[in-house]
C-alpha cells in the first residue's frame, strides 16, 4: 500500500503542479473542471447510485453547470455565497450526526449537496487564479490545509484523547485539530515574517488561517459522514493507494471557496 501511495503521488504531483502553474484562462478552468467532474462521478456513488450510466450522467450535468458558470461569471458571487451557507449547515449536520441524517438521507438531497460541494470549489479556484499572485494564493491555501493535516496526524497520534466527532470519524480528536491549527498558524507567521507584514496584516492572516483550518476539518468530516452513511470506505479506486479524487480534495472543497470569499472581502 505504501509503495502504491508513493508511486501514485509521484505521478500526480507534477501533473497537479503543471495544471496549477502552467495553465491559464480556459485551459486552467478545463483542468480543474475535469477534476471536479471526476469528483461528481464519485459523489453519485455516495448518493446511492451505483449504475455507471447514472454516475456518468451526473458528472456530465456537473460539467455542463461548470461551463455555464464559466460563460456567466456574474454567477460567481451567488455560487460562493451558497458555499458559505452550505458549510455552515454542514458543520451542524456533522456535529449532530447520526440524528441529522434524517434531513439529507434522500438521494435527491444528496445529489443537490454534491452541487453545493463541487461547484463552489471550481468557482473558488477560478476566482483565486485571477489575482495577480493567483498561483501563489492557490498554493497558500493548499499549504495551510496540508499543514493542518500533517499537524493533526502527528498531534493526534501523540496526544489524541478527546474524540472530535466519534460517530463520523472515530480516529479524529480535538488534540489533532489543535495540532493542525498550531502548525498552520506557525506557517502563517513564517510567511508574514518573510513578507514583512505589519502587525495588523499578521493578525488578519492568522484569523484567516484559523478559519481555513476549521472549515477544512468540516470538509473532511462531511465526506466521512456521507461515506459512513453509505457504507463506503473510499470514494473510488481511481488513485491506487489513495482512494478516490474526493478522498484527496475533501478538505479543499470547503477551504477553497471560503478562501476566495475572504480574499474578496479583504480587497480594497
Amino acid at each position: 500500500m505504501l509503495k502504491q501511495r508513493i508511486i501514485t503521488a509521484l505521478i500526480l504531483l507534477p501533473i497537479a503542479l503543471g495544471g496549477f502553474f502552467l495553465l491559464e484562462g480556459s485551459g486552467f478552468a478545463l483542468f480543474i473542471g475535469l477534476v471536479v467532474s471526476l469528483g461528481a462521478w464519485e459523489w453519485a456513488r455516495l448518493a446511492g447510485f451505483g449504475a455507471q450510466s447514472f454516475r456518468v450522467g451526473y458528472a456530465a450535468v456537473v460539467a455542463l453547470m461548470l461551463f455555464v458558470m464559466y460563460i456567466l461569471p456574474g454567477l460567481a458571487p451567488w455560487v460562493l455565497g451558497a458555499s458559505v451557507l452550505w458549510w455552515a449547515v454542514a458543520t451542524y449536520l456533522v456535529l449532530t450526526y447520526p440524528q441529522s441524517s434524517g434531513h439529507w438521507a434522500s438521494a435527491a438531497c444528496k445529489l443537490v449537496i454534491g452541487f453545493l460541494i463541487l461547484l463552489p470549489a471550481w468557482q473558488g479556484l477560478v476566482q483565486i487564479k485571477q489575482y495577480p499572485l493567483g498561483n501563489w494564493l492557490i498554493m497558500a491555501v493548499m499549504v495551510l490545509v496540508w499543514g493542518a493535516d500533517i499537524g493533526a496526524y502527528f498531534s493526534g497520534r501523540a496526544f489524541g484523547k478527546r474524540k472530535l466527532a466519534p460517530q463520523v470519524s472515530p480516529g479524529k480528536s480535538w488534540e489533532g485539530v489543535y495540532g493542525g491549527l498550531a502548525l498552520s498558524l506557525a506557517i502563517t507567521v513564517l510567511v508574514g515574517f518573510v513578507r514583512d507584514w505589519t502587525v495588523a496584516q499578521l493578525f488578519k492572516g492568522l484569523i484567516g488561517a484559523a478559519v481555513i483550518v476549521f472549515v477544512s476539518v468540516v470538509g473532511d468530516l462531511t465526506e466521512s459522514m456521507f461515506k459512513r452513511q453509505s457504507g463506503i470506505k473510499d470514494s473510488s479506486n481511481l488513485l491506487p493507494g489513495h482512494g478516490g479524487v474526493l478522498d484527496r480534495i475533501d478538505s479543499l472543497t470547503a477551504a477553497i471557496p471560503l478562501f476566495a470569499v475572504m480574499l474578496w472581502m479583504a480587497a480594497p
